[in-house]
């Protein structure tokens, strides 16, 4: 596959692979985001409503 590359370790089996992020830059991104996702599942949450409440209050933004 061009613009992929494995690292092998001294045994010959795959641990990493490099990405050419020119051809690949939209998959990277998808898969960054999926990770960021899933690190951050089961952290407390609040709806728009309410956190546009609060940046208004806070004078964040306006009407």
């Amino acid at each position: 596959m061009r613009g992929v590359r494995y690292v092998t370790d001294e045994e010959g089996n795959r641990v990493a692979v490099l990405l050419d992020l020119e051809q690949w830059a939209d998959v990277w991104e998808d898969f960054q985001d999926v990770l960021v996702a899933r690190e951050r599942e089961g952290e407390p949450s609040k709806s728009l409503a309410s956190f546009d409440a609060e940046l208004r209050k806070d004078g964040l933004i306006g009407d």
